[in-house]
């Protein structure tokens, strides 16, 4: 009789304990699927700036068409973004064209004096400084469900669990992160 109580202790046991792994795997990946979620927010944001920044700047800069082309393309492919590296992938196209686009303005004084340029300037500040942070609590969230994904004892059951990838990091790889670095070339 005791063997049987032993038995069902340790059975009871064990349940609970993978119960416990299986909702803390399934807290940490829905604070993942909803930190990428406020990613996506902000990026969705920033993209909505950009129509109005291109119309501004084009008002005072009509020939530079290359550039205006370049941020539309890089605005598309951030919208379409369906995964982290794809989106930072896009993250690093977009910020190069959103640099050319400055080194534009830079050129016309009045263009940087105006009323509208400056507050889409600010916009654009204030929805950078909300994507870093969105990146940041995302990369955390990861960071963190990957890690208790891959420790033992969770190692053993995360598979059977239905936990059986790591999630990704939103990254901006080398190549990307060279662009945004390397100075804009303005030709007039």
């Amino acid at each position: 009789m005791t063997i049987i109580l032993i038995i069902v202790g340790v059975v009871v046991v064990l349940g609970i304990i993978l119960a416990a792994m299986y909702n803390s795997l399934v807290t940490l990946n829905v604070r993942a699927n909803e930190a990428w979620s406020d990613i996506t927010v902000q990026l969705k944001r920033r993209a909505d700036l950009i129509p109005n920044l291109v119309n501004t700047v084009k008002g005072y800069a009509t020939h530079e068409r290359g550039v205006f082309d370049d941020v539309t393309k890089a605005r598309a492919a951030t919208l379409s973004a369906q995964t982290p590296a794809d989106a930072a992938k896009a993250e690093g196209e977009f910020q190069a064209a959103l640099k050319s686009i400055f080194a534009v303005a830079e050129a016309y004084p009045d263009l940087k004096a105006s009323q509208n340029f400056q507050q889409l300037q600010a916009d654009l500040t204030d929805t950078e400084d909300k994507i870093q942070a969105s990146r940041r609590f995302y990369n955390g969230v990861v960071r963190d469900f990957n890690t208790k994904r891959t420790v033992f004892p969770t190692n053993v059951f995360a598979k059977m669990l239905g936990f059986k990838e790591d999630k990704q990091f939103f990254e901006v790889d080398e190549a990307e992160n060279a662009a945004i670095q390397k100075p804009v070339e303005v030709k007039f």
